[in-house]
């Protein structure tokens, strides 16, 4: 990165505040935490999804609750971490604002996760990845004009790589349409990906516009806080929506339908509602130390991950397109992380210099101070 490219942490950000309140080693290892937590909550998720789907379960609001049902076991460590004294002087927002900012992020919620469940179940795998890339193009769009994100060359190689690589997984997939599934229904699946992918971008963007503009907050707590507070209200509206629809009504047989037992089909719903919230903390936890562009990178390299996931649990084949795939995920993957690098470097290297000025222009106003004070005698 050159001497003339902004850093990738933004200057007056929540997201500098963060990195400017850890050690670098701190400020590293929650990224870390944050990526692995993000990784391995969304490959289980998806491998138990299909699970789900395989063994019998076909209800779209289901797979909607299950997304952000689980936000009950944030409270843990909401109240067990403790936090540390809030250095920032600016006014808390009010609770009418923080009400409103939670329901309409709730509701966007909500309604993405439907429009994925919906397009998972009237697409091919092939074409649900090949869709889901396109989120990185969205978020660049949004970051651009929400968050102000500045783009440098190894960024916008690691969008293009990892888009590759999903869309190399994507065309692997020898199916095209699942059987059974109609024209209609086709578009309406392609349909409701795309905007997923679009809505899950613009959501990932406006939650690192709260924290900037109205949270102004620089402890985990708050990111907790948008993660149940927000999950709340989506539960909320995908019980309405299970009810509304009617599909309560065969949830009973489904279960006793389900070809692995009753006991599988709970536990299944279960640890996928676990799974999500895992991810979706280090989703909100990425948005908070560096930025939601950043974010969105790491939900990529799932696409890639969750085959090997599924090597071990479904046993299957890995080829040469999934190995490429592969190595396309990790190239990009490491081409963000040394833009980070980079940046991380840059902003010590700073902060090194202010403080070398500071101290030095302090010590010659008491040198001034202590010359003026020396009597003259002629």
């Amino acid at each position: 990165m050159t001497d003339n490219e902004e850093p990738m942490i933004a200057a007056g950000t929540i997201s500098e505040l963060a990195f400017n309140k850890y050690k670098r080693w701190q400020w590293w290892f929650l990224v870390a935490l944050s990526i692995a937590f993000l990784i391995v909550g969304q490959s289980a998720a998806v491998i138990l999804g299909r699970f789900y789907y395989d063994q019998g379960g076909n209800s779209k609001w289901m797979a909607t609750l299950v997304q952000t049902a689980a936000f009950p076991i944030l409270f843990i460590p909401l109240f067990t971490i403790p936090s540390p004294p809030e250095a920032s002087t600016s006014v808390s927002p009010s609770i009418k604002i923080l009400a409103l900012i939670y329901f309409v992020l709730g509701v966007l919620i909500a309604a993405d996760n439907m429009m994925y469940s919906t397009g998972l179940l009237y697409l091919s795998a092939s074409t649900y990845s090949l869709i889901c890339a396109s989120q990185l193009a969205f978020n660049a769009v949004f970051s651009y004009f929400i968050n102000s994100q500045k783009f440098t060359a190894l960024i916008v190689n690691s969008a293009v790589v990892l888009t590759l690589s999903a869309a190399l997984l994507a065309i692997n997939d020898e199916s095209d349409e699942p059987s059974g599934v109609s024209k209609v229904k086709y578009t309406i699946g392609f349909l409701c990906t795309l905007g997923a992918s679009a809505v899950y971008s613009l959501l990932l963007s406006l939650m690192q516009l709260s924290f900037e503009k109205v949270l102004k907050k620089e402890t985990f707590s708050v990111v907790l806080e948008m993660q149940i507070y927000t999950s709340l209200v989506a539960t909320c509206a995908s019980i309405i929506g299970l009810f509304a629809s009617g599909e309560w009504s065969t949830l009973h047989g489904e279960m006793e339908g389900f070809q692995k037992g009753q006991v599988a089909y709970v536990m299944t719903l279960v640890w996928t509602a676990i799974a999500w919230q895992v991810c979706s903390v280090g989703v909100v936890g990425l948005i908070f130390l560096v930025s939601s562009l950043y974010s969105n990178v790491i939900s990529t390299v799932s696409l890639a991950v969750t085959p090997i996931a599924a090597v071990i649990v479904f046993h299957d084949n890995m080829n040469g397109v999934k190995i490429i795939s592969m190595l396309l995920a990790l190239w990009g993957f490491a081409s963000y992380i040394y833009q980070n690098y980079l940046d991380d470097s840059k902003a010590r290297h700073a902060q090194a210099v202010a403080k070398s000025q500071m101290i030095l222009l302090v010590e010659n106003i008491q040198f001034d101070h202590t010359f003026a004070e020396v009597p003259f005698f002629f």
